[in-house]
């Protein structure tokens, strides 16, 4: 199984992004950091309206597509999530590539109550995709990172069986 792992974050030192560098040693899926965020223009419909999806865009859909799952490392920014973030699934939208795509929504907190806001936009915005969200939970300990990885696995295994 291979597992798109997405930072909300653009920060080099990111704790999402570590928490994510934390998932992608797991011996039970394939985590392939995708960090293609920062490189995408801002959604608007008028570029493919008139061409070709820029480059970094078609790259970003790729890597959602080949995923089986997705996980998302979210941070809180103004009480939702980040505007690069935002982008990213917008450019989506209308394409598909996380339609009904099995999605987990994370982020590395000090306590489960933060990010909470951050986590609901972001699971608002997935729901206007039709993504299957398993999980939707902040991580304190790296122990907790199992759990995140076996609903993502069961998450997958159900889609399956559907299909």
């Amino acid at each position: 199984m291979r597992i798109a792992a997405v930072c909300g974050s653009l920060k080099a030192t990111s704790g999402n992004l570590v928490l994510l560098r934390m998932l992608a040693e797991t011996d039970r899926a394939e985590v392939v950091i995708v960090d293609l965020l920062r490189h995408l223009p801002l959604f608007n419909p008028d570029i493919e309206d008139t061409g070709p999806a820029p480059a970094p865009v078609v790259a970003w859909r790729e890597a959602l597509a080949a995923s089986d799952a997705v996980v998302f490392a979210c941070p809180e920014y103004g009480f939702s999530l980040p505007g690069a973030l935002k982008n990213g699934v917008d450019w989506v939208i209308g394409s598909g590539e996380l339609h009904q795509k099995v999605v987990a929504i994370t982020a590395a907190v000090g306590v489960h109550a933060r990010g909470a806001k951050g986590r609901r936009a972001l699971r608002d915005t997935l729901e206007a995709v039709d993504a299957r969200i398993v999980w939707d939970q902040g991580i304190v300990e790296r122990g907790e990172l199992a759990g995140l990885v076996e609903a993502v696995l069961a998450g997958v295994a159900a889609a399956t069986l559907e299909e």
